[in-house]
């Protein structure tokens, strides 16, 4: 197997890890929402309507400019609401599950890209350039599949796949089939997974190197007028799983962790299920006192207690709110046991692998881009960060491709964000400036 091995990045140590690997279970959730903006580059076109009956596997909504792409409920029940915000965006459809055993049974003689489109997985998969849902009509040079993930307090994506495991040569099967060069998996160091038809390349090093696309800016980075998609090992088996029974599971192993967790632990539930059923009775304080997230603390998405778990379906962290609101001299508190990257604070003398608290404030205020090397630190790729981000800001598209916005999503400079002493939005901008950039290519 390849290797290779990172040197830039930074591991970020939470408290609140979970110490037992055991999967607990939870009672079956009052309601299950499905969340469009989960779906980037989709504009939903409802099939379903309130009151309708659902099976599990059942289309709700598809693509405004693809037809044939759907996204697909994860249980069978009754759609409760069709739930709007402003200028009629649909912010999650909810249905209440009825507990029956009934799935759409889908014919997976047909050419396999018309079975995952109808399935709803291919709206999991991502591509790139943009970080969209995959445009159907566009046959990707590459597949890349990571089989691990790094983020802070992330979930064992070897426990998470379990059993699931015996589907993954299927479904690196159907994703050869479905490219015109190679499946590549990315893995960690002692890390084994059995993937014929692919290329293994072992990562070392730390966080974003769990990251798809950072694994993809290693081995083969995308260039303008390549494709390529990007997806994790879960993902894969579901696809495997897919093309083996005919049916799409839509049960996952979800991690509940954090500093604010009573008992962080693995259950067993489905996707999109609702947070109060695996929060209830688990959490330190007042649900208003924490800070819910649906995925992890750089990337996930701000939820609430009677909220739903967004994509990607397996891990909820919960962190203080705002721990010390009265801090003698806020954030520039000499606390000897806050945090400090920069070793502006004494923390650094005991190490930075030891586990620390840290609540959702920022601590500072928006400041100029200065020249620091701060995201380059943070992002093992061959581009030049804080370039980029000016092109972006400045809305430079000639300047933004030659610096490899194609190469990029959102997720790569989470990390530079928090790192950041400048306080921006890294992701936002990089969101915004992908939109733009597809926008004015279309």
């Amino acid at each position: 197997m390849a290797t290779v091995r990172l040197k830039k990045g930074f591991d970020i140590h939470l408290l609140g890890a979970i110490a037992d690997q055991a999967i607990g279970t939870v009672s079956e959730p009052r309601s299950v929402a499905v969340v469009p903006d989960d779906f980037h580059g989709i504009i939903p076109r409802m099939e379903k309507k309130e009151g309708d009956h659902v099976a599990a596997g059942e289309p709700l909504y598809h693509d405004k400019n693809y037809e044939a792409i759907k996204v697909v409920s994860p249980v069978s029940g009754t759609i409760n609401e069709v739930r709007r915000g402003e200028r009629r965006h649909i912010d999650a459809i909810i249905i209440v599950p009825d507990n029956a055993s009934e799935a759409v049974a889908l014919d997976i003689k047909r050419p396999a890209i018309e079975v995952l489109l109808e399935s709803g997985l291919w709206a999991m998969l991502r591509q790139r350039p943009y970080d969209v849902v995959p445009v159907p009509d566009e046959k990707p040079r590459d597949v890349f599949v990571t089989a691990f993930d790094s983020a802070p307090l992330a979930p064992d994506l070897d426990l998470v796949l379990r059993d699931k495991r015996q589907y993954i040569a299927k479904g690196i099967e159907i994703l050869d089939s479905m490219c015109s060069g190679k499946v590549y998996i990315g893995v960690r160091e002692g890390q084994h997974i059995d993937a014929p038809g692919a290329e293994v390349t072992v990562f070392y090093g730390p966080h974003p190197a769990g990251n798809a696309g950072i694994q993809a800016a290693n081995i083969a980075p995308v260039n303008k007028g390549e494709t390529v998609w990007t997806l994790d090992i879960v993902t894969l088996a579901r696809i495997g799983e897919l093309f083996t029974t005919g049916k799409v599971s839509h049960d996952t192993i979800v991690a509940i962790n954090g500093e604010m967790v009573r008992q962080p632990r693995y259950v067993k539930t489905v996707m999109g299920t609702a947070l109060n059923t695996m929060l209830n009775d688990n959490l330190t304080d007042e649900p208003g006192n924490c800070r819910i997230i649906s995925g992890n603390v750089l990337t996930g998405a701000k939820v609430e207690f009677d909220q739903w778990l967004r994509a990607p379906y397996r891990h909820i962290t919960v962190i203080p709110e705002n721990s010390k609101p009265d801090e003698f001299m806020g954030w520039a508190s000499l606390n000897p046991k806050r945090f400090s990257l920069y070793h502006t604070f004494t923390t650094w003398l005991r190490g930075l692998k030891k586990p620390v608290s840290m609540d959702s404030r920022i601590k500072g205020g928006e400041r100029a881009i200065v020249r620091t090397g701060e995201y380059d630190a943070m992002l093992p790729m061959d581009i030049y960060g804080e370039f980029l981000i000016k092109a972006i800001i400045t809305g430079d598209i000639d300047k933004m491709e030659q610096l490899g916005i194609y190469e990029i999503a959102p997720e790569d400079f989470a990390l530079a964000e928090f790192a950041d002493t400048s306080k921006l939005e890294l992701q936002r901008i990089i969101r915004e400036g992908l939109d733009k950039l597809r926008a004015e290519m279309s």
